[in-house]
């Protein structure tokens, strides 16, 4: 199944199951495959695999394959009630493609899920790229944080989104001025927009292929992998950190702007270098894509 992307460049779209759940990937370039290393990209809560199309356009012809985690996209709509299966499904999804010395990049809870399919799966990468990884300290699992109760009286403001759309533009028109979106790429806004909606089961209009409770869960439920460190220490490959500008001391629970990546993080990992881009938010892959591109192919501006 061929669908066009804006950057002119088509993806194949297939279906896996893998850990008992359908997942969605796209996948560019699958005729070059071994010529250069493969490169798995993985979104943050509440996108999709689409998101990485402006970065991919910049990336040169490779071999690069693009998931939509579970719940999100046009993957199975599954609850979220823990963040260690999503690592699971990408180990086994790694091992289905049978990919080896791949290039592994996460955003946020992309971040979170690749590193634990990295540990899971030894030889699949040679490296990461973790774009502010939603991973806090070791002290701080387990702790605070919001229940996982949709339907009482405080569930968490993402499960309030707005949830149908009568068109993609619609939706563009809705965000384009508003932060965070405001400071995305304009051909990035629209990636997130026509591929985050699905046909409306009532046939007119559109909703949103993330849920908003689905989004909700999976913030509500982030703390809930202190086995992640151990992920973490076993990692014997290179891993660069990109971490956005700090969280004010007052940050607001709705404001996604700053990076949730704890500043210790990179100690953490063997071979571990962090790139601080204080000038940036946390939606680097959809307000920077050239920036993301560059680190992506290890270069870095003004070595």
């Amino acid at each position: 199944m061929m669908i066009e992307s804006s950057t002119g460049r088509s993806p194949s779209e297939h279906r896996i199951r893998v850990n008992d759940v359908e997942l969605a990937y796209f996948e560019w370039g699958a005729e070059i495959r071994g010529e250069l290393p493969s490169i798995l990209m993985v979104h943050a809560t509440g996108f999709h695999a689409r998101v990485w199309d402006q970065v991919i356009h910049r990336l040169g012809p490779r071999h690069v394959i693009s998931v939509d985690q579970r719940g999100h996209g046009r993957s199975e709509k599954v609850p979220i009630t823990d963040w260690r299966p999503m690592g699971h499904d990408l180990s086994e999804l790694v091992a289905e493609l049978g990919l080896e010395n791949a290039i592994g990049v996460g955003h946020s809870m992309g971040g979170h899920a690749i590193t634990e399919a990295a540990a899971a799966r030894p030889g699949a990468f040679e490296r990461l790229v973790l774009i502010d990884p939603v991973i806090v300290s070791p002290g701080d699992y387990g702790t605070g944080g919001w229940k996982l109760d949709l339907s009482g009286d405080e569930p968490h403001p993402t499960a309030k989104r707005k949830n149908e759309f009568a068109s993609v533009q619609a939706m563009i028109d809705r965000f384009k001025d508003r932060a965070p979106y405001s400071r995305f790429d304009p051909a990035a806004l629209r990636d997130y927009c026509e591929f985050g909606l699905l046909p409306a089961a009532t046939g007119s209009g559109f909703t949103l292929a993330c849920p908003p409770q689905t989004e909700a869960s999976s913030y509500m439920t982030s703390r809930s992998n202190p086995g992640g460190y151990d992920s973490i220490r076993m990692l014997d490959i290179p891993v660069m950190i990109l971490r956005a500008k700090r969280p004010p001391p007052d940050r607001d629970v709705m404001d996604f702007s700053s990076s949730p990546t704890w500043p210790g993080l990179v100690g953490e990992f063997r071979h571990g270098k962090e790139i601080y881009l204080p000038e940036n938010s946390h939606f680097l892959p959809m307000e920077a894509p050239d920036l993301v591109a560059r680190y992506v192919l290890e270069y870095e501006p003004g070595a």
